[in-house]
């Protein structure tokens, strides 16, 4: 009975969707006050079924009840308890639930928070947020359902994806969700004003802390899937622009560049229409890295979807909400007055630079990845865009992007002084040139790029940590005095010089993977390679079995300078729930650096195995997580807090003159 409770459940919430998309939107049209205050009850059934809902599915998962075909098809009795849960959504069917319950939560979250807002603004942005529910509800009912019998029940299930069984894949798919659906507010907030004619630095503020926290974890969710195949997969790379990958990277670009706008219109009421069509395209991308995962037109262990019926519909709920929402955009932007003007040289003109070069790498990623698959349905004729395309177009555009940051951060609103400004970061570039041409000159004959993006990532973490003591240190001030100051500023100064730090940080990472060594090769027991500093012995390998697998393992005894430095222990699993063969690479890691194994087959008694040092390679992640981590310090400023908003009425929109 709870399978079904739980497919009833689902009935309710599309029911009370439509109903929180209709009565609303019509109280706005029409002004009528009860009729907008529905919008918020609405969103808290909402959340309330759709959470019942998905703990009826989660349930059936713990109970190993395969009268489900959901569970069958992607669980065993044998599973861990933690891929059990991870299980749910580790598929079509229950990825698409877990995007639903972030949606629903996301609007409840709204309805609480947003009781601050004007009630037109309010009741139109919890509808636009309905609607977003409504479309995809409908499609798990009738394209998708997770709770679909079979009769009678198998024994037993054929277990989830053996490459999915992994604590990153657990993690990973719920931070990467929160980041794609928290782009709905700002959809919904766009589409609000455009319906209300409501938009001025009020708006910004309730827009920004939502952007914030879907922009901090959609970060965390990039790096952990990022972190995840570079383990898992045995390749040992860390990005491979892969189209399932490009598909998180292009709204999180966009969302930086709408982040950044935000600021602008807060401070200075300017950059409207691009802010709005920013808030637009985020989400917009948001559906097209969810139609190209779920749909089934890409071969991926993260495309669950072969069913053209459900790439349709998919396609068709694409189709309408970005195409609606840019057919309102046109209609109404040129009602859109801009506001602020303001100097070329100047805070918000270094932002709008800014926001050009990341809406350039978006649109570069987004023809690179999509240009083949248009090719291939016109033509038939199938192309490969691979590193080489995506370097040659992105890298270009993040070189001047990181040059520029540091002088954004210290120029004034509406005029700067450039020549102050740079005089005020000679020391941080001097020394960020020194770097780099120390590094270059420490590594001569190897990579000539990667001394540049040590020299870039210097750049960025000393041009912020230089913002943060010119904004603390005056002339004549003593030290306990600027540090007072320093711990005195804004939570959202700290939160933006921390996620720029972030920034210099990853990019120190990933210039130092150019210095990495690789070697593929056989070994028996008994036999040593030098990889670096360290000296690799193959000890031996057996066989072991796990709650579902079974484990073919190498053992290999690291040592530098005649001292074991630690042991690592690769192998290839076959589970007894699908008979697929998994590779297991082992890590070990030394400072920021990681020794990296995984082995093939083992024929005639001799190992196969790659075998990598990478140095400093821990920097790519650490830095997304100081990314993150500036960001929640910036939504936790009480300035950007939608509670602190202006809650007097919004001017109206009037024609630009």
């Amino acid at each position: 009975m709870t399978v079904e409770f739980g497919h009833y459940a689902l009935v309710l919430a599309l029911a009370v969707s439509l109903v929180g998309t209709i009565v609303p939107l019509w109280g706005v049209s029409t002004h009528d006050g009860a009729l907008m205050r529905m919008a918020r009850p609405a969103a808290f059934v909402l959340m309330l079924l759709v959470a019942l809902s998905y703990a009826a599915l989660t349930k059936a998962y713990l109970e190993s009840d395969f009268s489900v075909l959901n569970v069958i098809e992607n669980s065993h009795s044998a599973k861990p308890l933690m891929y059990k849960i991870s299980g749910v959504w580790s598929n079509h069917e229950g990825s698409m639930m877990l995007w639903v319950l972030i949606l629903a939560l996301f609007s409840g979250l709204l309805a609480w928070f947003g009781r601050g807002m004007p009630q037109r603004l309010f009741a139109a942005v919890l509808a636009v947020q309905s609607s977003i529910a409504s479309a995809f509800i409908l499609f798990l009912l009738v394209a998708s359902n997770p709770f679909t019998r079979v009769m009678p029940a198998p024994m037993e299930g054929r277990g989830l994806n053996p490459l999915l069984q992994d604590p990153g894949l657990a993690i990973h798919p719920p931070l990467l969700y929160v980041g794609y659906v928290g782009c709905s507010v700002a959809f919904s907030f766009a589409i609000g004003a455009l319906l209300t004619g409501r938009i001025d630095a009020a708006w910004a503020r309730f827009v920004r802390p939502w952007t914030l926290v879907a922009w901090c974890f959609l970060t965390l969710g990039i790096a952990m899937g990022s972190y995840w195949a570079y383990y898992e997969l045995g390749w040992g790379g860390w990005w491979f622009w892969d189209p399932v990958e490009n598909a998180s990277l292009m709204p999180w670009l966009i969302a930086t560049a709408l982040i950044h706008s935000t600021v602008v219109m807060e401070k200075r009421d300017a950059l409207k229409v691009w802010t709005i069509l920013l808030s637009i395209l985020t989400f917009s991308l948001s559906l097209i890295g969810t139609f190209l995962v779920r749909s089934g037109v890409l071969t991926s262990v993260h495309a669950f979807a072969v069913d053209p019926e459900r790439g349709l519909f998919i396609l068709g709920i694409l189709v309408f909400f970005i195409g609606g929402s840019l057919t309102l955009f046109a209609w109404r932007a040129n009602v859109l007055k801009q506001g602020g003007i303001f100097a070329p040289v100047s805070r918000e003109g270094a932002l709008v630079i800014n926001n050009l070069l990341l809406a350039a790498a978006a649109a570069a990623v987004f023809i690179g990845t999509l240009y083949p698959l248009a090719l291939e349905a016109l033509t038939g004729a199938k192309i490969s865009v691979g590193a080489p395309f995506f370097d040659a177009t992105f890298i270009p555009l993040m070189l001047p992007l990181g040059f520029i940051l540091p002088f954004g951060q210290a120029l004034a609103w509406k005029r700067g002084d450039l020549l102050g400004v740079a005089q005020r970061l000679s020391f941080a570039l001097a020394l960020s040139i020194v770097a780099m041409i120390a590094v270059y000159a420490f590594t001569w004959g190897g990579p000539v790029l990667a001394p540049l993006g040590i020299g870039v990532g210097v750049w960025l973490i000393l041009g912020s940590a230089a913002d943060i003591g010119m904004r603390a240190k005056g002339r004549g001030v003593p030290a306990s005095v600027a540090l007072k100051r320093a711990l005195g500023l804004p939570l959202s100064i700290w939160g933006s010089a921390l996620a720029h730090i972030g920034v210099g940080v990853s990019v120190i990472g990933i210039a130092c993977t150019a210095w990495g060594i690789e070697k593929i090769i056989e070994m028996k027991p008994g036999e040593s390679v030098r990889l670096s500093h360290y000296e690799i012995r193959l000890e031996g390998g057996g066989i072991r079995n796990g709650p579902d697998y079974r484990e073919t393992f190498a053992r290999f005894v690291v040592r530098e300078k005649d001292r074991v430095v630690g042991v690592l222990e690769p192998g290839k699993r076959i589970f007894t729930g699908r008979t697929m063969p998994t590779s297991e690479a082992a890590l070990l890691t030394q400072g920021l650096g990681q020794l990296y194994a995984s082995v093939g087959d083992m024929t005639d008694g001799k190992f196969s195995a790659r075998l990598y040092w990478k140095p400093w390679v821990l920097l790519i992640w650490l830095g997304a997580v100081v990314m993150a981590a500036g960001g929640f310090l910036s939504v936790l400023d009480r300035r950007a807090r939608i509670a602190a908003a202006v809650k007097a009425r919004l001017p109206r929109i009037v024609p630009a003159e």
